[in-house]
């Protein structure tokens, strides 16, 4: 398949888990894709992997910061004519933020605020003139299923991520008219360095906790990279023409059943 040759894609927080498979999963439809991350030895590394058809590039960027989102958005329309594509995919949860609301220290909210939402504004405000200039384009979220339903322990990142679904509305509504389709992906538990870092956190028998953590969905398993990467692409292509302004649980049925379990 080569529904993305020649298009230009951006992907934030692209180094690993998610966004690393999102990055391959264009790149093997002929897609040229800028990997945005923190992490330089990932990124370089998954830069440097072959792909059948398209390419990835990798870009040392904190997208938390706009001077960072610029230089990124800039650096990938002069590589590739622009972008096409923007999948706002970055997001943390700190080992060290599970905590209450009336716990969380000032710096903790704003980081976890800054990186998981103004990022997805910041990335956004830039490439949307290039969009907007090309006659349209797409724009695809990575929220969460914790922004529909919440577990304990995760204020600003569950914040965060309801925020994403109604800027992702709001945004659909904006630029409609305009071809720039925008839609949100809602991820259940997925099997990435962020959950590994979670069960780092928790302590105790790792696999007795992957084990529960697979019972809370309805299929009885853990979700991988690539199944959430095959739906982005779908949004993102011409196969999703007529949708704007949805999300979309890739979750294993872990809302269908209406919370946690």
């Amino acid at each position: 398949m080569s529904r993305f040759e020649g298009r230009s894609v951006i992907v934030t927080g692209g180094a690993k888990g998610i966004g690393a498979a999102i990055c391959t999963a264009f790149a093997e439809e002929g897609a040229r894709v800028m990997c945005a991350d923190v992490d330089v030895v990932a990124g370089e590394a998954l830069a440097s992997a072959p792909t059948a058809a398209g390419e990835i590039h990798f870009l040392r960027a904190d997208v938390s910061k706009a001077q960072e989102c610029d230089d990124l958005v800039a650096a990938t329309v002069a590589a590739f004519g622009g972008v096409d594509v923007l999948c706002n995919n970055v997001g943390i949860q700190p080992t060290d933020s599970y905590q209450r609301l009336h716990e969380v220290t000032d710096d903790a909210w704003d980081r976890i605020l800054d990186v998981n939402l103004k990022s997805f504004f910041l990335v956004s405000r830039v490439c949307i003139p290039h969009m907007l200039s090309a006659g349209g384009g797409a724009i695809i979220n990575t929220a969460s299923v914790q922004g529909l339903q919440s577990a304990k322990g995760v204020p600003a990142y569950a914040a965060s991520k309801g925020a994403i679904l109604s800027l992702t509305r709001q945004m659909a509504l904006d630029y409609a008219e305009d071809g720039i389709r925008v839609l949100a992906v809602n991820p259940g538990t997925i099997d990435t360095p962020l959950v590994d870092e979670a069960l780092e956190a928790i302590g105790g028998d790792e696999q007795a906790i992957r084990v529960s953590m697979a019972a809370a969905h309805p299929m009885n398993r853990i979700g991988q990279p690539r199944e959430i990467a095959k739906v982005v692409l779908f949004l993102a292509s011409d196969d999703a023409s007529f949708m704007t302004g949805e999300s979309v649980c890739v979750d294993g049925g872990l809302m269908a059943r209406g919370s946690w379990g």
